[in-house]
């Protein structure tokens, strides 16, 4: 049968996630779920035979950035092409936008031979929580200050990202935001994960917010 590239509905962006924890990538709960809600075209999958053999997501925001990621084929069917086809098509889907993808060491050198350049480094960090340190002003965001929390994100991240974050910002997940003199000086994000929480977005004027 020949292979067929189509879009992923929600169930299979879920598997594609189990794929992910599979992996050892320990994706958050509802994570997909809220970047497919921001762009529900950004899911595409490899089938063969009706079965899903490879999938991505090629997440846009707005008209001038994307993002790559859950780059994953299936490991029974490796080797056979399906994981170039589903990248093409990501790369296909976002067009002449600037791309960002998250870059495992191993796979650097594959992405630079596709164009890509490495822009900054990711350090990860995992530890026990102990409580947020007295004397802040920390609390979590409103609704009468989601512009805001819009606004200092734009400063952080490439593009826009509003139908994202009215979603990220939402329980399960618990946000923050660190407030000085009235105004946002950082904010982050936790969600539960398969092997406890990550934070993310984290963005602070300073270290010492």
């Amino acid at each position: 049968m020949p292979r067929t590239i189509r879009l992923l509905a929600s169930q299979e962006v879920e598997m594609l996630v189990d794929w992910a924890a599979g992996e050892g990538w320990n994706p958050g709960f509802g994570d997909a779920a809220v970047f497919q809600a921001a762009d529900p075209e950004g899911f595409i999958g490899a089938f063969v035979d009706g079965e899903m053999v490879a999938g991505i997501s090629a997440v846009a925001y707005g008209d001038r950035f994307g993002f790559i990621g859950l780059y994953i084929c299936r490991p029974d069917r490796r080797g056979e092409g399906h994981g170039r086809a589903v990248w093409d098509a990501g790369m296909a889907r976002l067009g002449n936008r600037t791309i960002g993808l998250d870059g495992v060491v191993e796979q650097q050198p594959n992405y630079r031979r596709m164009g890509f350049q490495p822009v900054y480094e990711t350090l990860r960090y995992s530890g026990h929580a102990v409580g947020l340190p007295g004397g802040g002003d920390i609390r979590p965001p409103t609704p009468d200050r989601l512009a805001d929390v819009l606004a200092y994100d734009r400063g952080c991240f490439p593009a826009p990202r509003p139908a994202f974050l009215e979603g990220w910002l939402q329980p399960p997940r618990v946000a923050l935001l660190a407030m000085k003199a009235g105004r946002i000086c950082g904010y982050g994000v936790a969600r539960q994960c398969r092997e406890g929480f990550k934070v993310g977005p984290l963005f602070a004027d300073d270290t010492e917010t």
